[in-house]
């Protein structure tokens, strides 16, 4: 599929800086990594705020649901625009409209007796801005990083925002205990950072201008250009289908460890550590991925870190204690991250600039459009048949996505070239 350029294995990609002396990556990891911060923080405030209001936990869920519709109606959308429109515009504009959403929650909270309707609908508005800033992340950050750390970066942004979402919970709290409306201020602010890395940035982001003086096509085609180039690769469209499927389980995997500390007796608090362990596991998968990316090859990356994945499944239902279960799950994480690492860094590397906005926003828009599956019937098995054996279940999903993996020798064969000796997809003869 992808075959080497013999003047690149001569030269020595090690000689590069060092990313964190990339001013322009700089401003856009620590950008970003701010706003997740907030977002972490107003997620926790949202179902606490709504559960004050009404006391329904059902309409705390509505908010969620709500920015999570918002963001899957414009992901493909904001792909789409990422390879037509200025980046650089997306990036500022769209966290400006998070930014004053999360400003009129915090405005609404502040002055008492919020409307819970208005509140839902700067969730669905947020939700909406989400999805266009989603579309364009994957491509703005190949143009501010070189190729040959992509990976790097791929597994930097990963683990900076497991460390927001680590501390992002606490701090919620903390601020939600100060006054109600703090926390979604602080979201509100967190936003304009991603505007002013943005706007900080100097590399032009593209899309590059047309040369030709050819019409140009609407959105509806954009999106259906994007598709066309996904079907170009046997990886993409594999990926695009296992990473959906593997997300669906992981999320209801993530549910049923909830119900299962609480099943051994845990306490809130005892869910929060085990979550915290999780997370410090994701964390150090993000570290871990790259160098073990640069030893053991890709292919060899992704099913051992598949296998990983599938033991800690068994392995949880068997031990006893919450803090326990916490260690265990520590491990999934660290098997989880570098899946996603080995993935999102060869996509980068196949996909041409002119379209990894809509590639990168459609596999996405796959992703999120299944997850909501998993939680659903992970529920549903362990009401019927109880967490142990819902897990189980569960855990046999898993075993079969990982031995996919060693039979889909072909879809896969991309990752047996060195990602530093991976060349792009053609382009349509029709773009060229």
């Amino acid at each position: 599929m992808a075959q080497s350029r013999p003047e690149e294995t001569e030269e020595a990609p090690a000689k590069l800086p060092s990313l964190w002396r990339n001013r322009d990556y700089m401003y856009w990891w620590s950008g970003n990594g701010l706003s997740t911060l907030g977002t972490s923080v107003s997620t926790l405030a949202f179902p606490l705020l709504v559960l004050h209001l009404t006391g329904s936990a059902a309409q705390a869920g509505i908010i969620t649901v709500l920015h999570m519709i918002g963001s899957l109606a414009t992901l493909i959308v904001g792909g789409a625009l990422a390879d037509r429109v200025s980046r650089r515009a997306i990036m500022c504009l769209a966290p400006l409209v998070q930014a004053l959403s999360m400003g009129v929650v915090a405005l609404l909270v502040y002055r008492g007796d919020p409307s819970i309707n208005l509140i839902g609908a700067m969730g669905l508005v947020s939700g909406l801005a989400a999805g266009l800033r989603a579309g364009v992340s994957m491509p703005v950050l190949r143009r501010i990083v070189p190729k040959e750390q992509v990976t790097n970066a791929t597994a930097q942004g990963m683990g900076r925002d497991m460390v927001a979402q680590l501390v992002g919970a606490p701090l919620g709290g903390l601020l939600y205990s100060m006054g109600r409306w703090i926390p979604f201020l602080f979201d509100a602010v967190s936003f304009l950072f991603v505007t002013l890395g943005s706007a900080l940035i100097r590399r032009p982001l593209g899309p590059d201008r047309r040369t030709d003086d050819a019409a140009q096509a609407g959105l509806a085609a954009d999106v259906r250009d994007g598709l066309r180039m996904i079907k170009r690769s046997d990886y993409l469209v594999f990926t695009l289908v296992w990473g959906a499927l593997l997300n669906a389980v992981a999320e209801g995997f993530t549910l049923l460890f909830v119900v299962l500390v609480q099943d051994r007796g845990g306490s809130p608090t005892a869910v929060g550590t085990a979550t915290s362990l999780a997370v410090t596991g994701g964390v150090i998968g993000a570290v871990l991925g790259p160098w073990l990316m640069q030893r053991l090859g890709a292919r060899r990356v992704l099913l051992l870190s598949a296998w990983v994945f599938v033991t800690s499944f068994a392995v949880v239902v068997l031990v006893p204690r919450p803090w326990q279960i916490g260690l265990v799950m520590m491990v999934a994480m660290i098997g989880m991250v570098p899946i996603n690492v080995v993935t999102e860094s060869y996509e980068v590397r196949l996909v041409p600039d002119q379209y990894l906005g809509r590639v990168a926003a459609t596999g996405r828009f796959f992703i999120q459009g299944v997850q909501w599956v998993g939680p659903l019937g992970a529920g549903v098995l362990a009401d019927a048949a109880g967490v142990d054996r819902a897990i189980l279940i569960m855990a046999a999903a898993m075993a079969l996505l990982a031995i996919v993996l060693h039979a889909a020798r072909r879809y896969l064969a991309i990752l047996d070239t060195p990602l530093a000796e991976v060349q792009e997809l053609p382009l349509p003869a029709t773009t060229s």
